[in-house]
C-alpha cells in the first residue's frame, strides 16, 4: 500500500522534506508547481516523484499534505484545501514560523475527516530555492509540532513517525507557547538587526568610515539583517502581538543600560555582561536552529604570495568543501584574518586539523 505525501511549496525546506522521504519504501512525493519549468526542474532535480500544476490533482487521494508556501499564502491554501474532496483522514501540516493564526484557521474551517497539524521544523540556510534543498537539513534540528486541541493522537503519531525520515527532534507544544518562544529566539533578533544596520546606515549617510570599518563582529551579528524582506514582514505582521510585547521588553533593556551609563554604573555594566555569558555558555553548541548556523574557522596566515590559492588548494585536495573565504580587514572581535565558511559542520572539522597539521593558528 502506498502512502502519497503532497508538497506545496517545493523550495529549499519542501525541496529537503521530498527529499528525506523520496525512495522509501511505500511513499510516492507529489510537489506542486506553479509554472512548467518549475515542475521540470523538480523533476530533473530528482526531488519528487510526480509534479503537477493541480491543486486538485496534487491534494487528490493524499494521506499527507505539507504547505511549505509563505506565512502569507497558509490560510489561502488551507481554504483552497477545504474546497476539495480529500482522503478521509487525511493529515494537512505546514512549515511556518508562526502558528497559533494556521491553527486557528483551520479550527474555523473544521474540514470533515481531516486533521491539521500545525509544523515548524527549525532548521534554516543562508541560501534558499530547491536547489539548496538538502536531505539533511533537518537533522539534528528541533521539528515542532503544534496540535490544535481534538486533534486524534493516532494522527499525530502519524505525523510524527513519518518526520522520524529527516532524522530532526521532534517537540510538542501549544501554538500559542510557541510562537512566545520563536518571537523571541527568532523574531525579534531580526528586528534587532535589521534596526542596528539601518541606524548605522543613517549614521554612513554622512561618513563613510561608518560602513568602511563595520567588518568583523558587525557583519557577524547583523548577518540576518539580509534576510528576504516579504517573507518577514509577513511573519511578523502574523505575529504581531507577540511581537509588540517583546519589543517592549526589548525597549526595557535598552533603558536599562541607558540608566547604567547614564549613572557611569560600572558594576551594573559587569553584572549585565556576566549573567548574558553565564546564560549563553549554557546553550548547545553548533545545534541546528531558526537561523541558519555558519560552521568557520577563523586562521592567522602570513601576508606572503599565493597562500590564499595554497590553502584553498590543500583543502580541495582533501575533497573539503569550501563555501566562502574572506580576508578580514577589521579584526575587532575577530580572532584571525581570514574567515574560511562551510556548510557542512564535517567540512569545518576536517578542515581544522588538516591546517593544523600544517602549522596554520586555527581559531574556532
Amino acid at each position: 500500500m502506498t502512502t502519497k505525501i503532497a508538497i506545496f511549496g517545493v523550495g529549499l525546506i519542501g525541496g529537503s522534506l521530498a527529499l528525506c522521504f523520496k525512495g522509501k519504501e511505500g511513499l510516492t512525493i507529489v510537489g506542486h508547481a506553479h509554472r512548467p519549468e518549475s515542475a521540470s526542474k523538480y523533476i530533473s532535480r530528482g526531488v519528487v516523484d510526480q509534479a503537477t500544476l493541480s491543486v486538485e490533482e496534487a491534494a487528490h487521494d493524499a494521506d499527507f499534505i505539507f504547505l511549505c508556501v509563505p506565512v502569507g499564502m497558509l490560510e489561502d491554501y488551507l481554504q483552497q484545501l477545504s474546497k476539495l474532496p480529500l482522503k478521509p483522514g487525511c493529515i494537512i501540516t505546514d512549515v511556518g514560523s508562526t502558528k497559533a493564526s494556521i491553527a486557528a484557521c483551520a479550527v474555523s474551517l473544521d474540514i470533515p475527516g481531516v486533521h491539521f497539524i500545525g509544523g515548524h521544523p527549525m532548521a534554516g540556510s543562508e541560501r534558499s530555492g530547491v536547489e539548496a534543498a538538502s536531505s539533511l537539513l533537518f537533522e539534528n534540528a528541533y521539528y515542532v509540532l503544534t496540535p490544535p486541541p481534538g486533534v486524534p493522537d493516532d494522527a499525530y503519531h502519524a505525523l510524527e513517525s513519518l518526520l522520524h525520515h529527516t532524522r530532526a527532534q521532534i517537540v510538542r507544544l501549544d501554538p500559542e507557547r510557541h510562537d512566545e518562544i520563536v518571537g523571541a529566539i527568532s523574531h525579534l533578533p531580526h528586528i534587532i538587526a535589521v534596526a542596528l544596520v539601518n541606524q548605522i546606515r543613517v549614521y554612513d549617510d554622512t561618513d563613510s568610515l561608518y560602513s568602511t570599518l563595520a567588518a568583523g563582529g558587525f557583519r557577524d551579528i547583523t548577518r540576518i539583517a539580509s534576510s528576504d524582506p516579504i517573507i518577514w514582514r509577513d511573519i511578523l505582521l502574523n505575529n504581531r502581538s507577540v511581537m509588540l510585547r517583546l519589543l517592549k521588553d526589548w525597549n526595557e533593556e535598552v533603558s536599562s543600560f541607558v540608566r547604567l551609563l547614564e549613572g557611569a554604573d560600572g558594576v551594573g555594566i559587569e553584572e549585565a555582561f556576566q549573567e548574558a555569558n553565564g546564560f549563553r555558555s549554557q546553550l548547545p553548541e553548533r545545534r541546528k536552529g531558526m537561523i541558519a548556523p555558519l560552521f568557520d574557522l577563523h586562521i592567522d596566515v602570513p601576508d606572503h604570495p599565493g597562500i590564499i590559492g595554497r590553502i584553498a588548494t590543500e583543502l580541495g585536495n582533501q575533497g573539503i568543501n569550501l563555501s566562502n573565504l574572506q580576508i578580514i580587514e577589521s579584526r575587532e572581535d575577530v580572532p584571525g584574518i581570514m574567515r574560511l565558511s562551510f556548510r557542512q559542520e564535517n567540512d569545518m572539522e576536517r578542515a581544522k586539523v588538516l591546517l593544523q597539521q600544517h602549522d596554520y593558528t586555527v581559531y574556532v
